[in-house]
């Protein structure tokens, strides 16, 4: 067995290989550019050794750096996490010529299988079921426009070393064809040094399953069941879960068959993925092999109990499997959320900037429920431009597949991130989506479910008497708060006055404080909307960021911000601002003038802070709804931001190369 591994991988999934190996005893040595000084990944590292500036390209996917770092550490093998040089065969060929094994598959397969290309002209020689498409490379957008004329609209294009939904675009016209092809290849060149693009048929309305592989250098292949990947966000997997609530025995065993035939054919030695898009009908087509660990490995760890990390380094190191396909099972149900830094209410925009305060709900098992939350950040870690957005993978287990979706709930409810924006709002809100609960899955969920965007949802009146209730023991105890602490300056709080009102949005609730204690912890009988009375009860103190306590009975965990004359409440993936005054006041503000907010609408805002890839217009120009007017890159993604009407551009303030933050004017129309 190794005594020291290199890391060649940041963030999340290095510290998820770190703990590993520090549970077998081996040594890890930690790689950094400059951004990543100060990385969670660095500190966890029993070495640390820094390879370069910021971009990626200059750093992370630099082969020689990384070797280098081996020879000054002494480390005797390379774990390389996904991404970056996890599936580059020349990275495994120039660390065996140093004599530092790989912790990953042999460059065989990494050749045959790694490439999107190659690996789907060795399935069709091999028989298995592929998608229709042109498997030859690219040449250019004309080129691009005359095989989806012969393939049929719509089609997936494809960067070949592609990864993480980076490089993908979905085309249902010619236009759409030329454009995403561009988008394409700038995304791959940028991603992973390769711009090399194909193209395939869509399957319309299908589903994302894949079968997790195993393999040695003995011969020996398993499969450790699925993982249904379907709720997709731009190609970008956004929520997983294993097993998928789709499959039945016979199509999941044969699913598992082709992927192990598969995978011997290349004599595969490691962990694996086969990716499947599934039909209505449970047909299955050979989609791609990724020849590394999935960013959603961690659920297949919690239905099966198998440490996959532990297994690759045991296969790198020569040593034969120990678990037999018959040993597999799966137990109970795992749902992982990919918590992303970008903003949901600007159609998922990335967000950047310092982690102000970072509290993850805690991990471990209570009852039947097991929390994992795998991450690279803590408490001011700084999310910057120059890598993927996300933050964390949160888990949860449960015996059941509800109970599991019950779990991450209350686990996103508990989430404490501020400093920048987040996905939780959306997550937690999808937690509670019929459809989601149902199963009735796939890929294109979010783009049927949100066509015009995701945005808060109004509580219905059940949630606004849970809201109203934790509103005002949130409210009562500030109040006595400040009557204990500067009761001499203000001595007529009104915290035990019995009538209260509660607003949320524009509904005005009577809440009536039926007796309690208004002390921490909190227990008080409330009569709501006129309903009867129900007890709330509560430790929480002012400055905690999630109230957790029970309302009539039932607990719940809300988030708790505090805003000018109310508090901002986030529970059961609803999102509000409750405003607690006395009748009185609440005669008069409605009576209050509503404030406009400034127009806009003659302006192109920067969405995100971000890189000016092009402007595509002139001052004094004419353009139509629809048509191209900026592309801004951020986080390795390009956002092409067009018309929404016709309109004249009469001032350009921003140009190519330039760095903008959010909602930075880059052009006025007149």
């Amino acid at each position: 067995m190794f005594d020291k591994i290199l890391i060649a991988n940041r963030g999340e999934i290095a510290c998820r290989v770190i703990k590993t190996a520090r549970k077998m005893g081996i040594k890890t040595v930690a790689v950094y550019s400059d951004a990543d000084r100060d990385a969670m990944h660095v500190e966890m590292a029993d070495e640390a050794v820094h390879i370069g500036p910021a971009p990626a390209a200059q750093s992370y996917l630099l082969p020689e750096k990384i070797i280098e770092a081996c020879k000054q550490t002494g480390a005797q093998a390379v774990h390389p996490g996904y991404g970056f040089l996890s599936e580059r065969a020349s990275f495994c060929e120039a660390l065996e010529a140093e004599g530092i094994i790989f912790i990953g598959p042999k460059p065989k397969a990494i050749k045959a299988m790694g490439d999107k290309i190659e690996s789907k002209k060795f399935a069709n020689a091999a028989k298995v079921s592929t998608v229709p498409g042109y498997l030859g490379e690219i040449r250019d957008a004309d080129h691009a426009v005359e095989i989806a004329g012969e393939i049929g609209y719509p089609v997936m294009i494809k960067a070949s070393a592609g990864g993480g939904g980076k490089g993908m675009r979905i085309a249902w016209n010619e236009g759409e064809t030329r454009e995403g092809f561009q988008s394409s290849r700038n995304e791959a060149k940028s991603s992973f040094g390769d711009d090399r693009i194909f193209i395939e048929k869509f399957v319309v309305d299908p589903r994302h399953i894949e079968i997790q592989v195993l393999g040695d250098a003995h011969g020996n292949v398993i499969y450790l069941g699925e993982r249904e990947c379907s709720i997709q966000r731009r190609n970008q997997k956004v929520v997983e879960e294993a097993p998928s609530p789709f499959l039945d025995e016979e199509t999941r065993r044969a699913m598992g068959e082709q992927s192990v035939a598969l995978a011997k054919a290349v004599d595969y030695q490691s962990a694996g993925t086969v990716e499947f898009i599934v039909d209505k009908n449970k047909n299955f087509y050979f989609l791609e092999m990724n020849t590394r660990l999935q960013v959603e490995h961690p659920v297949t760890e919690l239905v099966t109990g198998v440490d996959l990390v532990e297994q690759m380094i045991r296969v790198a190191a020569g040593e034969p499997l120990t678990i037999k396909q018959d040993d597999v099972t799966l137990n109970g149900w795992a749902v992982e959320s990919r918590l992303y830094a970008e903003d949901p209410y600007r159609n998922f925009l990335p967000s950047i900037g310092r982690l102000t305060r970072y509290r993850p709900p805690e991990e471990g098992e209570s009852g039947d429920v097991i929390v994992r939350n795998d991450t690279g950040v803590t408490e001011g870690s700084e999310i910057s431009m120059f890598y993927d957005p996300m933050i964390a993978k949160l888990c949860t287990w449960a015996p059941t597949r509800i109970e599991a979706i019950d779990a991450m709930s209350v686990a996103l409810d508990e989430f404490v991130v501020d400093g920048i924006e987040h996905n939780i709002p959306f997550l937690a809100a999808l937690m509670q989506h019929p459809r989601w609960r149902e199963g009735r899955l796939s890929t294109g969920f979010i783009a049927e479910e949100y066509p015009d965007g995701f945005a808060p949802s109004l509580p219905e009146a059940n949630e606004q008497r849970v809201i109203a209730a934790v509103a005002l023991a949130v409210e009562l105890l500030r109040r006595d708060r400040l009557d204990r602490h500067v009761g001499r300056l203000a001595p007529h709080s009104g915290a035990m006055k019995p009538d209260w009102v509660v607003r949320i949005g524009d509904d005005y609730l009577h809440v009536s404080i039926v007796e309690g204690m208004i002390s921490s912890p909190i227990e008080v009988d409330l009569a709501i909307a006129g309903g009867k009375p129900v007890t709330v009860t509560s430790d929480w103190r002012p400055g905690d960021a999630v109230w957790k306590g029970e309302v009539g009975g039932k607990a719940v965990s809300a988030q708790i911000r505090p805003v000018l004359n109310g508090t901002r409440i986030a529970w059961n993936g609803k999102a509000v601002v409750a405003r607690v005054m006395l009748p009185n006041i609440a005669a008069l503000e409605k009576l209050m003038p509503v404030k406009l907010p400034p127009d806009t609408s003659k302006m192109l805002l920067c969405p995100m802070p971000g890189l000016v890839v092009s402007v595509s217009v002139e001052e004094g120009q004419e353009v139509k709804a629809g048509e191209t007017l900026a592309v801004v890159e951020a986080m390795k993604m390009e956002n092409v931001l067009r018309a929404e009407r016709d309109l004249t551009i009469s001032k350009i303030n921003a140009k190519a190369g330039d760095s903008l933050a959010v909602d930075a004017v880059i052009m006025e129309f007149a």
